[in-house]
């Protein structure tokens, strides 16, 4: 099938979707008031609030929440065909995604920036609140480490990648400087960001070089070692103030990502190649080299990203609404960011797909399995050649979505000769998409163990004193490091993907109660049905992941404890996700039986900090 027609439809589908279905969410369901003071305004203090302008929050939304998932997962994917991933990837995105982002940004908002657990406290109960804040706490960190191990993958004794994914630290930094700390006072944009787009494209060219120099073994590392340095990486991004690295690292990737997002669509409406995967694949029953399970109801936890995610409603929740300056910028940073990411979803699949079934199954699958599969490379010696690595046998999607992106570009008039540039500039992209969610999730993940710590001794929970960061930030990057350091794609992947999907069960859940609450009961449909679907199939994936892979790792020599520590945790999210979202259900009946919500109760004051009010009138009431 030729790709031109079936992009162009899902570019009609994502813009009628933004202009009809996300203004209803915005106008009638939560009635968007730029009148409502958002908590960057009300609680500034340049550190973690720092009102920004909505291009820089979009930047820097959409950098954190487009990570690993919208590319490996449509990649792994492909193993069923193209047409279960792009429906999944639509449909799930404008009925459930976007609407998760969105109305969680929105609660966020309305409860002074706070957490999504917080927000669980004040609507459903103090006791759910408790147990989504454990349940959020260790689906955080089995997130982190699901999407570190990409990038270790990736940039495993690769010198260009690690030397042109470094360099955009110090750049941030500049731009960072530039920006918030000029002598005007002003928030400056235009300068940094034509600073920042030249740097990273010289330091694109200069990772040739670089590579080809006597220094570049300084730059081979293996895989503990890279490790090592997202750790760092993650603590720093955590710790210093949000503008000085995260918003603006996050903000400079965006134009990468933006970028490089508006020339694939350039190069598949110039090149428009054919789709060489079918429709559907033999292995929608099971038993696939890459992903084992059938496709219901494995595609919905292998696609993580893309159409909904989880791990979005932290960002939503977490950085993000410190930094919004008027409220009705919800819409186009909520909604509107993740149709943008499950766009590069739907790129990522056709890219994947685009490539000939035995080169995608020779880089996606061990080479003693795929020499059973009766399948022979096509193309993949001559990429090797031209990129100048050995691509067979790399598993995990990354490298098979780089060759996948170089594949399309090469197509282009001139192009073909810059192969192993557009391969290399696709493993930078992938880096950069993955580590921006990295380091926006070390600092969420940083915020909600400060609560949870905040309960056992009051200061650690104040979020602007540097002791309880400090502590707060390494035990949560010693945490995720661990499980890399022991685990691998295949062992790591299903987990993070079940986890994730199950706690954007929670966050749709306990936005239907929101809305319940705040008497907009007639508009709860819009979350609790996408709640209800994404819980069952991600609780019947989970299950079977336990039955059929983790146990059996617990009861074989040498696996015996990661197999333990993976179950233990599926079995925790499983019963945590069930009871918090049957919980919320409950509140929804007694709100509407005329019981009043934990959300009427005054708020408490928080140490440190101005007595916490509710941010604004909901208008929503």
């Amino acid at each position: 099938m030729n790709t031109l027609p079936l992009l162009l439809i899902v570019l009609g589908i994502f813009t009628v979707a933004y202009r009809y279905y996300s203004a209803l969410l915005a106008t009638r369901a939560f009635m968007l008031d730029d009148r409502n003071l958002t908590p960057a305004l009300r609680f500034k203090d340049g550190h973690n609030y720092v009102p920004s302008p909505k291009w820089v929050v979009f930047g820097h939304h959409f950098a954190a929440i487009a990570g690993a998932g919208p590319l490996v997962g449509p990649t792994l994917a492909a193993q069923f065909g193209f047409a279960p991933g792009l429906i999944w990837l639509v449909a799930g995105a404008v009925l459930a995604g976007c609407v998760q982002d969105m109305t969680v940004l929105i609660g966020s908002l309305r409860h002074d920036g706070k957490s999504l657990p917080y927000i669980v406290q004040r609507e459903v109960g103090p006791v759910t609140g408790l147990l989504a804040m454990i349940a959020v706490l260790l689906i955080l960190i089995v997130a982190m480490a699901g999407l570190a191990i990409i990038v270790v993958n990736a940039l495993s004794q690769s010198p260009w990648g690690i030397f042109t994914i470094g360099m955009t630290i110090p750049i941030a930094m500049v731009m960072g400087v530039w920006m918030f700390r000029g002598s005007s006072g002003k928030v400056k944009v235009v300068g940094p960001s034509i600073f920042g787009v030249a740097a990273i494209i010289a330091a694109l060219i200069g990772g040739h070089w670089v590579a080809g120099s006597a220094f570049a073994h300084l730059l081979v590392f293996n895989g503990h070692e890279i490790v090592l340095l997202l750790c760092a990486y993650g603590f720093l991004a955590s710790v210093l103030p949000v503008w000085l690295l995260l918003e603006p690292r996050d903000y400079l990737s965006t134009y990468v990502k933006l970028g490089t997002l508006a020339a694939l669509i350039i190069g598949v409406l110039v090149v428009h190649p054919n789709l060489q995967f079918p429709a559907f694949t033999s292995y929608i029953h099971g038993g696939g080299p890459v992903i084992p399970g059938k496709l219901f109801p494995f595609l919905f936890v292998t696609i993580a990203c893309g159409a909904i995610s989880g791990f979005h409603s932290l960002v939503a929740s977490g950085t993000t609404p410190k930094l919004i300056s008027k409220e009705t910028d919800a819409r186009f940073i909520g909604y509107g960011a993740m149709l943008a990411e499950s766009l590069v979803g739907v790129l990522a699949l056709i890219a994947a797909c685009s490539m000939a079934p035995g080169d995608y199954f020779a880089i996606n699958v061990p080479p003693a399995l795929f020499a059973h599969l009766g399948m022979h490379a096509v193309n993949l010696p001559e990429f090797s050649r031209e990129v100048g690595e050995q691509l067979a046998g790399r598993t995990g999607g990354a490298v098979s979505l780089a060759i996948g992106m170089a594949q399309i570009f090469r197509g282009l008039p001139g192009m073909k000769a810059l192969t192993g540039y557009w391969y290399h500039y696709a493993i930078m992209f992938e880096a950069l998409f993955i580590l921006t969610t990295i380091d926006a999730g070390t600092r969420v993940a940083r915020y909600v163990m400060q609560e949870v710590m905040g309960k056992i001794y009051k200061p650690l929970g104040r979020s602007n004193w540097l002791p309880s960061n400090l502590l707060a930030t390494a035990i949560i990057v010693v945490s995720w490091g661990y499980l890399i350091w022991g685990g691998t794609i295949a062992t790591i992947w299903p987990l993070f993907g079940t986890a994730n999907q199950l706690l954007a069960s929670i966050a749709l859940a306990t936005m239907t109660t929101y809305l319940v609450n705040h008497k907009k009961a007639v508009y709860a449909w819009c979350t609790l049905i996408p709640a209800l679907f994404v819980l069952v199939t991600t609780v019947s994936a989970g299950t079977l992941s336990i039955q059929n892979f983790f146990w059996p790792m617990s009861q074989h020599p040498g696996t015996e404890l990661q197999g333990w520590i993976e179950t233990s945790l599926m079995v925790i999210f499983i019963a945590g996700a069930i009871a918090i979202v049957g919980l919320a259900l409950v509140r929804c009946l007694k709100t509407l039986r005329g019981v009043p919500p934990p959300s009427l109760q005054p708020l408490s004051e928080e140490p440190g900090k101005v007595s916490l009010e509710p941010a604004a009138p909901y208008r929503c009431c």
